[in-house]
Parts: structure tokens; C-alpha cells; sequence
């Protein structure tokens, strides 16, 4: 079987609901009662919400619980090229022809009935789970928490909440606040939540959830801390102390991220995990699309010497001062951004923050998207930041304008999690 033809299953999958997006857990919790309930039968789960940051948590715990021996479940979203990443079953993508079997059988058990895609596939990643021996599952929501899809977990070893910020405003609410009690829904009584650095509206919403519940409350900087040292990082727990290597993932907020992981780790007694386990995690963390440098392609060849390609999947407000905090840094080329964005997210928002380090900016309308924002939308909210913008027809068309008016630069493209898979799959 090919990649298309899961392609035609999801396609078809995705046609069973008029909205992309409908925050219920009704419809799922119908569909996996039809299933046998599969949800009640997985290996012990660590459940991680926020806004930025949890798909590298899950990543780095990951690589330190497989270097610690386990096989591990992982449930992420969304993919970056082909659909099997979201569904990692001990430590292997889902194959081809597994998926579709998945998918077809789950499409059966629905009949028909009105379901969202991402529902409809959560079921299926379930199914799989349960059908694959494995430790442990490391589940991340989709949207929000309280009524994910992923929510219908009882009874999880840990929970983790990674820094929030504005997204999504039009399902999750249009504070912090709001949105933060979105996601303190995935937060249950007696399991240990593991929090990131957050605004303070936040971790107040945060704190009053976990104290309603009895959720013991892990907090960073309170009940552990995770910061930068001499070649490397140190962690302290509630039990731990440890001299570790920086992550893999580049940038200073992927130590707050391991941090999260680590703490999580601490958490799950019933899975010891060595310091040496977790330091040789710590230098094998895989996550594309996270401060990745290209350096191999059709992009990267076009590119003469001196010049620096990398991509980021960083998309609001929050991400943008966390990239701004890396590029600051890049002082030694200019600095070259290729942007591509949805039309639902704030590019003025994240633009603002990466202003001051950005000579120019191309804006890049996302080829083969539903609901992309415009090129020239995306130079006009560069603009309105005091950012020099033009627009482009590609990644290609914006890299050789940039290469004709410079000898030398570095290249950010950024804006989207789907632009960067499409970036990916355009590098070959």
C-alpha cells in the first residue's frame, strides 16, 4: 500500500463532521464505548497540555524513558509531512497498512455518525495502543484540555501543564486566564501535576484547579527548578539532583522543557529512570521543526557559502518571544525571515517580539492549505511592527531575493507547524 492511500481514509474521515474544530467529549467517548472502551485499557499515561512547549516535553521524555530501557507509547499532533507521526507505537511510527486497518475499523464502529477528525483518529490511536504491548503512553492534547479528545483518560500517572499563552482564542477563550482553565481541565484527583514557567493569571488558575481536585501541585522554581549551568543544565526536585547535559533541542526555553520532562520522570516511580539514562536522553531528543537547522536539500543547495538555513514551527504570540530570545543572539549575519501563517493566528503578535533582530521579512501564503493567511497580509502585519517586508510565491522565490541583496545571511523560516511541513517535504 502507499502513503495515499491513508491519505484517501483521512481525507474521507475528515468529511464526517461540517467543522474541523467542535470541543465536545460526547462524540468520542460514543465511539470509544462502541470500540470496547480502549481508553480504560492502556499502559499508565503521562497527559501534557499548554500552549508551547509540549510536543518537545514529550519528545525529551521519550528519549530519556527508551534510553532507560521502556517502550513507549506517544500520541502527538499535528504531523509535519505524513500522518503516521502522530502515532507512535513502542517506539515505532504506525505502519501504512496498520493505520488504515485503523482507521477503516474505527469508520465502521462510527456508522456514519457526525465526528471531527481529530476525534475520530484519537480513537483509533487508542485502539492501536492497547493492541501494542508497550510501559508506558506519552499523550498529548490536541487543543486545549477540559474537553480534548485525548480527556477522556481517568486516571493518569502524571499530568503536565507547559507554559501558556494566547492561542486559539476563539475555542479556548480570549485570556490567559480563560485559557488556562482550558487546560487545568486535563488535571485529576491525586495525580501528580508537573507545571512550566507560567504567567502568573495562569498558574493562579492552575493552583485553585489542583487544589479543588487534591492534584499535587510540582511547579517550576517552587517545587523544582531546572536552569542553565557550566556545560550543561542542573535539575532539583523533590527528589533529584542532577548534573545533566544541555538538551539537543536548541534554545534557552528547551531547558524549562526538559525540566518539565525530568520533573515528570521524578514522578514516575514505578518506571525508574537512571541520571545516566536521562543524560544520554537528554542528547538524543528528535523533533523536527524546533529550531532545526537544514543543512542538506534542495533548499540548502541553492544557498551559497555563508549562508545559514533553519526552521521553526512557532506560530503565536508566545513562540515569537521565545525565537526572539534565541535570535537575539544571532548577531554575527543578518537575519532573514520567511513567514508563513494560518489566517486564525496573530502575526503581528508573533512578529513583534523577532522586529528588532529581523532586516527582512518575505511572507509566504502556505501552498496547499485550507485556510491560510495571505502573503500579503502576513508583510502588511511585518510592516505594521516596523519590519521591512515583500512578499513571495515561494520558500525558493523568497531565498533567492534574499541571496541577491546580500553576500552573506541566516534564513528563519517560520510561522506555522504546516508551513514547516511543507518546507520539509519541499527539502526533499
Amino acid at each position: 500500500m502507499t502513503a495515499q492511500a491513508s491519505d484517501r481514509v483521512l481525507e474521507r474521515l475528515g468529511r464526517l463532521h461540517p467543522k474541523l474544530i467542535d470541543l465536545s467529549l460526547g462524540r468520542v467517548e460514543r465511539l470509544l464505548a462502541t470500540l470496547g472502551s480502549p481508553q480504560d485499557k492502556l499502559p499508565p499515561i503521562v497527559h501534557v497540555a499548554g500552549t508551547n512547549g509540549k510536543g518537545s516535553t514529550i519528545a525529551t521524555l521519550r528519549a530519556c524513558l527508551e534510553a532507560g530501557g521502556y517502550r513507549v507509547h506517544a500520541y502527538t499532533s499535528p504531523h509535519l509531512v505524513r500522518f503516521h507521526e502522530r502515532i507512535r507505537l513502542a517506539g515505532q511510527l504506525i505502519e501504512e497498512g496498520a493505520l488504515i486497518a485503523l482507521l477503516e475499523e474505527c469508520e465502521c464502529a462510527n456508522d456514519g455518525a457526525p465526528i471531527t477528525y481529530f476525534e475520530i483518529t484519537t480513537a483509533a490511536a487508542f485502539v492501536a495502543f492497547v493492541r501494542t504491548p508497550a510501559d508506558i503512553l506519552l499523550l498529548e492534547t490536541g487543543l486545549g484540555g477540559r474537553l480534548d479528545a485525548t480527556n477522556v483518560i481517568r486516571r493518569p500517572a502524571v499530568t503536565a501543564i507547559t507554559p501558556i499563552s494566547l492561542d486559539h482564542q476563539a475555542f479556548l477563550g480570549d485570556t490567559i486566564a480563560k485559557i488556562a482553565a482550558e487546560k487545568a481541565g486535563i488535571l485529576k484527583a491525586g495525580a501528580p501535576a508537573v507545571i512550566g514557567p507560567q504567567p502568573l493569571e495562569a498558574e493562579a488558575v492552575i493552583e485553585a484547579r489542583a487544589s479543588g481536585l487534591g492534584a499535587p501541585l510540582l511547579r517550576w522554581q517552587r517545587e523544582w527548578c531546572c536552569e542553565a549551568a557550566d556545560n550543561g543544565m542542573r535539575f532539583s526536585g523533590d527528589h533529584w539532583r542532577l548534573e545533566l547535559p544541555s538538551p539537543s533541542l536548541l534554545g534557552g526555553h528547551q531547558i524549562a522543557n526538559a525540566g518539565v520532562a525530568i520533573a515528570c520522570l521524578e514522578q514516575l516511580q514505578a518506571f525508574p529512570v537512571s541520571s545516566d539514562a536521562v543524560a544520554e536522553g537528554l542528547r538524543h531528543i528528535e523533533w523536527p521543526a524546533r529550531l532545526q537547522r537544514l543543512t542538506h536539500g534542495p533548499l540548502v543547495a541553492v544557498m551559497p557559502p555563508g549562508w545559514e538555513l533553519w526552521l521553526d514551527g512557532g506560530h503565536n504570540p508566545g513562540a515569537g518571544v521565545i525565537l526572539a530570545d534565541v535570535v537575539a543572539n544571532w548577531r554575527d549575519l543578518p537575519l532573514y525571515l520567511v513567514v508563513g501563517m494560518m489566517n486564525t493566528k496573530d502575526a503581528a503578535g508573533f512578529l513583534a517580539p523577532l522586529a528588532p533582530y529581523a532586516k527582512e521579512l518575505a511572507g509566504v501564503t502556505i501552498p496547499g492549505e485550507e485556510n491560510p493567511l495571505p502573503a500579503e497580509a502576513i508583510a502588511a502585519s511585518a510592516r505594521s511592527v516596523e519590519v521591512p517586508a515583500t512578499t513571495a510565491a515561494s520558500v525558493d522565490a523568497a531565498l533567492a531575493g534574499f541571496i541577491a541583496e546580500s553576500t552573506c545571511g541566516r534564513v528563519l523560516i517560520c510561522g506555522s507547524l504546516h508551513f514547516a511541513g511543507t518546507v520539509l517535504v519541499e527539502n526533499g
